[in-house]
Order: C-alpha cells, then sequence, then structure tokens
C-alpha cells in the first residue's frame, strides 16, 4: 500500500507542477465562471466550484506533505554525506534529526560558540 502511495504521490505531484496543469485549471474556473449566466448564478452552481475545490485541496494536503517529507529527508541524507565527508566535522551531527529538543538546542549552541571562535 505504501509503495503504491509513494508512486501515485509522486506521479501526481510531477503532474501538479506543470504548466499546463495550471493553465488547465484556470480554463477550468473560466468555463465554470462563463457557465454562471446560464445557471442563473445558483447555489448549485457555486456549490460545484466549492465542493470541487475543497476536495482537490483536501487530497492535495497529503501528497504536498509526502513530497516534502521525501525531500526534506533526500537533503538531510546529502548534509549528512557532506559531514561525514569532512575530517574536521563533528560526525555525530550527521544524524542530529533523531535528537531530542534539549540535545539539538545543546548542539546548537556548541555550533555557534565554535563559529564565534572561529571569526575571532
Amino acid at each position: 500500500m505504501e509503495v503504491l502511495f509513494e508512486k501515485a504521490a509522486n506521479a501526481i505531484s510531477k503532474a501538479m507542477g506543470r504548466p499546463l496543469t495550471f493553465l488547465l485549471c484556470c480554463l477550468l474556473v473560466i468555463v465554470w465562471a462563463a457557465s454562471g449566466p446560464v445557471f442563473n448564478f445558483s447555489d448549485t452552481w457555486q456549490l460545484v466550484i466549492n465542493t470541487g475545490t475543497t476536495i482537490i485541496t483536501f487530497l492535495m494536503v497529503f501528497i504536498i506533505q509526502n513530497t516534502q517529507n521525501r525531500d526534506t529527508r533526500a537533503l538531510q541524507i546529502k548534509l549528512s554525506e557532506l559531514i561525514l565527508a569532512l575530517e574536521t566535522a563533528n560526525n555525530r551531527i550527521a544524524a542530529i534529526e533523531q535528537a531530542s529538543p534539549e540535545e539539538l538546542e545543546a548542539a546548537q549552541k556548541d555550533i555557534e560558540q565554535r563559529a564565534e571562535g572561529e571569526a575571532a
């Protein structure tokens, strides 16, 4: 199930990020707006766009979150690789995303102190 969701999320996020998709959505809104006089700007006519956009927004939240999680994970892996490749780096920092809030605070203070020491 998870693999299927990952594949679908990847495909949807790629498709939604294209200019053609944006233009098609704009065209859909224009067609909807132009059809207003035909339907006398009725409540049902308004409900169509409201319901459609609400459903799409709800579903896109999960796609966006999946994409953000994947991008963050990839970035963390790249940064960890760079940290591990440097001889003078503190290798514990490579896996800091798993640390507690207190450990993160301590690491941040340590980095700030080292940065101030190098700047002097």
